[in-house]
Formats: C-alpha cells, sequence, structure tokens
C-alpha cells in the first residue's frame, strides 16, 4: 500500500531549534549577567541542554507537567529550587524572547513541502505543546501546510510511544502503513515510528549522530532532499521529482 500521507516531526526537523536555541541563550545569558560562572559560552549552553533533555525526559515519562518542566529547568540552572512560580516563568520569559529572535526554518524544508504538496497528505506530531508549536508554525509560515498538528502535551501520550504516532494515524484516518513519519532523533523519532508500524525516516542533518548505529527500521537521510524518491513522488503523478 502506498505512502498518502507524511507526519513530521518539528524541532531539528523542520526549524533549526539547535542554532535558535544556542543563539537565544547566548544572549539571554549576556543580558541576565550569568556568564561570569562559565568558562566559555559553550560551557553554559552545554548545562542549560543537560538540564534541558533530563527535564524533557520527566516530561515524556509523565512525571512532570509541559509548564512543570520548564519551571525546573530554571530552578535547576539557577540552582535554585525555592524559586517561585512566577519567577521561574518570567525567567524563561526573556529567555524566550531572545529565542524567537533566531527562528528560522531549514533551507531544505520549503522545496520538499512544495514538491509533496500535490501527492501527500501532511500533519504534526511534536513531544512538546500545541500551545508553542502552533504559534511557531505560523511565524514560520508554514501553519496551513499542515492539516493536522498533535503535541505531547495534549495528547497526554509522548514519542516515542507507539500510541502518539497511532494517535496521528486516527487523526489522518490512515493505517499506519499509509503514513510516513520524518524526525531527527534516531530513537524517539526513528524507531518509536518503525516500532509503531509507519514508514519511518531519519533525517541525521549534518550528521549529528554519525557515530550512532543506525536503530532498525528506520531509513536514515542527510537532506529531505531524498525524501521524494522515498516516498514515490517522483511516479506518482508521472513527473520526475524536482530534485537531483
Amino acid at each position: 500500500m502506498s505512502i498518502r500521507a507524511v507526519v513530521w516531526d518539528v524541532d531539528d526537523t523542520l526549524f533549526d531549534y539547535t542554532t535558535a536555541d544556542r543563539v537565544g541563550m547566548s544572549g539571554h545569558l549576556a543580558v541576565e549577567g550569568l556568564l561570569d560562572g562559565y568558562d566559555s559560552v559553550d560551557q553554559a549552553i552545554g548545562r542549560w541542554r543537560e538540564i534541558t533533555d533530563r527535564q524533557w525526559a520527566r516530561f515524556a515519562a509523565g512525571e512532570a507537567t509541559f509548564q512543570g518542566q520548564r519551571r525546573d529547568r530554571v530552578r535547576v540552572f539557577l540552582d535554585d529550587s525555592t524559586m517561585s512560580d512566577a519567577d521561574a516563568d518570567a525567567w524563561f520569559e526573556r529567555y524566550i524572547g531572545h529565542y524567537e529572535t533566531a527562528w528560522t526554518l531549514f533551507p531544505d524544508v520549503l522545496p520538499a513541502l512544495d514538491t509533496l504538496a500535490a501527492s501527500h497528505r501532511h500533519a504534526v506530531l511534536s513531544n512538546s505543546s500545541i500551545h508553542v508549536q502552533d504559534r511557531k508554525l505560523r511565524v514560520l509560515g508554514v501553519h496551513d501546510r499542515f492539516e493536522v498538528i498533535l503535541c505531547a502535551a495534549e495528547l497526554g501520550v509522548s514519542k516515542p510511544a507507539a500510541g502518539a504516532f497511532l494517535a496521528a494515524c486516527d487523526a489522518l484516518e490512515l493505517a499506519p502503513r499509509q503514513v510516513a513519519y520524518v524526525g531527527d532523533h534516531p530513537e524517539i523519532d526513528g524507531r518509536g515510528a518503525a516500532d509503531a508500524g509507519l514508514l519511518s525516516v531519519w533525517i541525521d542533518r549534518g550528521g549529528v549522530y554519525a557515530t550512532v548505529a543506525p536503530p532498525v527500521g528506520p531509513r536514515r537521510i542527510a537532506s529531505l532532499a531524498e525524501l521524494p524518491a522515498i516516498l514515490g513522488a517522483d511516479t506518482r503523478f508521472g513527473a520526475p521529482s524536482t530534485f537531483g
């Protein structure tokens, strides 16, 4: 059975989250006067990302709410366990102000979406919240490209659990074997989608996971330029793909 829809991850798949986070946090820490405690900006950002990964894992496991993990990221980073919710929220919002100035799509995103627009339906499945991703996709100018936008905070289930991927298939009223999932993480996206029965496409931009043994199941690509051929977009309407 042919692939009829593509479900997309957002951060570091469509949206260059890593760069935006680095630029945003660098500016935020400088303004907040918090860089003096570190040997370098890279060291400070590395610590922020380690804390973020740990708190996201708690959120994915159902041990924290979406807003709660944000507050805990701030408290741990600042080493202030008594910080109030209001103060933690305000600190995070100041970071968001810097972070949003660096929002951008990867350059291969619009060409891929354009190529697949007529041949496949499109949806989003993210481990974030709809409040965050809906606005992000609007600001980036691609919101209307997706007929369904689902996020873990509202679904109550996170990738890599099969239930998250199957919820996207149900929303599209398609069987998993009719749906491709494109994401950047080898386990959360790649293996998770494959185990749920979708055609899993793992995009490893710049060889970020070059030292990671590819999980069984997903197809590994380095650019979205490779996606139309995998999905058969060059034959569905009798026209060749625009990608070489």
